[in-house]
């Protein structure tokens, strides 16, 4: 049956249909080779995918992150970093930096997280003489981050997909987003020692305290999500419907001028087709899993793998490998609703905690995001800076590889996500 569900996937995949389809091509085909097919249960189960409360949080959370770039949030959390960073040497790289995690609070979405950045700080970078295939890659490889930090869209999925809880999901992911974030620190310290760029006038601390007035009302929104879920005071899904108020109030209210009212229609539109496609997605991937549950598809797996090694250890390496391998041919969102119901049941048999692993996986198709063919958020920034996919991946290596020791770091060390995530979700 594993053979079954993943041929008939990408043999779809490969002709081109599109990913949704693929997957309920791929479970229709099992339920037919089990002698159990019934459009009526396909359906039953299409309409109940989409039917979580849980899921609720992601058209919210989309819609939030359309409403602070569209309000003008994002230029004054980069004025923000700027002013704290910008006159060290090479600053504006370090100013994209700490602006992916101060962003990556606000939207999680990765493409989202990258737009506004490379909007921003690529022609900045340009101008100011750094080198363009460098600048394009360190934006592509900040926007990454902001699927690993909470709020993250697919930490939710997964936690949907899988029965984890979200808000552990979310605590978990905080401290290895912020680790994220010192590599690419380190990495670009070489890089622009190197590079010789000019440094910016050091802001005065009136100019700090005035860019932070702006920009804390912005800052505050991830605040408010961390304490409410780490105090139990509202759901993921409560969180998201507060952000998306809270942005509304505080880009109509506080930063007037940015977003007008006769801009909502246009992008509620883009919240909403931007929905569309995730939610259709989550509905094929339930009716997925239910196939796959049925067919004893992850003991099969466990069964294959248990033959190779009893180390959860070696296990854990032997599926970052896969899923990295998965990645460079597979965008984020489908490889999570694919693969979360086959891997998640043999992990939690090995005895690795599931929230941990899930943390791992979306950091591990994070990276999938920056590495060619298929990285979206790398076609992102070649949209933005204009150059080809071969210069941008000339720029991100450096970038590139420190993330991956990152990951498997985390895979060595797993008390570097279990302890903090023990302390923040006691």
């Amino acid at each position: 049956m594993i053979w079954v569900f993943l041929g008939v996937l990408f043999f779809f995949l490969f002709l081109g249909l599109p990913v949704v389809f693929s997957m309920l091509m791929s479970a229709v085909a099992m339920m037919l080779v089990m002698g159990i097919f019934d459009s009526q249960v396909v359906a039953q189960q299409l309409v109940n995918g989409a039917n979580s409360f849980p899921l609720m949080a992601i058209p919210f959370f989309i819609l939030a992150g359309e409403i602070m770039n569209a309000g003008g949030i994002s230029k004054r959390v980069v004025h923000f970093a700027t002013t704290l960073v910008g006159h060290i040497r090479g600053g504006l790289g370090y100013v994209t930096i700490l602006a992916g995690v101060m962003f990556a609070g606000l939207s999680g979405s990765a493409v989202a997280d990258t737009a506004a950045l490379g909007a921003i700080l690529i022609p900045m970078m340009v101008a100011r003489g750094y080198n363009v295939n460098r600048a394009s890659g360190l934006v592509a490889s900040s926007g990454i981050i902001a699927p690993i930090i909470p709020p993250s869209i697919p930490l939710i999925m997964f936690g949907v997909i899988g029965g984890v809880s979200i808000t552990q999901l979310f605590m978990g992911g905080i401290v290895p987003g912020i680790l994220f974030a010192v590599g690419l620190m380190v990495a670009w310290y070489f890089v622009a020692k190197r590079g010789n760029y000019e440094t910016m006038e050091k802001a005065t601390a009136k100019e700090r305290l005035r860019a932070f007035g702006q920009a804390i009302w912005a800052l505050f929104l991830p605040f408010i999500i961390i304490v409410g879920l780490r105090g139990g005071i509202f759901t993921p899904t409560e969180a998201a419907v507060i952000a998306c108020v809270y942005a509304l109030l505080i880009s109509l209210t506080v930063y007037r001028g940015d977003l007008k009212i006769r801009q909502l229609p246009e992008v509620l539109v883009a919240s909403a087709k931007t929905t569309g496609v995730v939610m259709f997605l989550a509905a094929a991937a339930i009716v997925t899993s239910w196939v796959i549950t049925v067919a004893q598809v992850p003991a099969e797996l466990a069964t294959m793998l248990s033959g190779i090694t009893e180390s959860p250890l070696v296990l854990l390496l032997i599926l970052m490998v896969f899923l990295l391998l998965v990645g460079v041919v597979m965008d984020m969102t489908p490889a999570i609703l694919i693969f979360t119901p086959v891997l998640l049941p043999v992990v939690t048999a090995a005895g690795i905690d599931p929230v941990y692993f899930g943390i791992l996986m979306i950091i591990n198709l994070c990276i999938g995001l920056i590495t060619p063919p298929v990285g979206t958020v790398l076609y992102v920034a070649c949209g933005i800076s204009r150059i080809s996919i071969i210069d941008i991946t000339k720029g991100i290596w450096p970038f590139l590889l420190v993330q991956i020791l990152v990951l498997f770091l985390l895979v060595l060390f797993p008390q570097i996500v279990l302890v903090p995530l023990e302390w923040l979700t006691k």
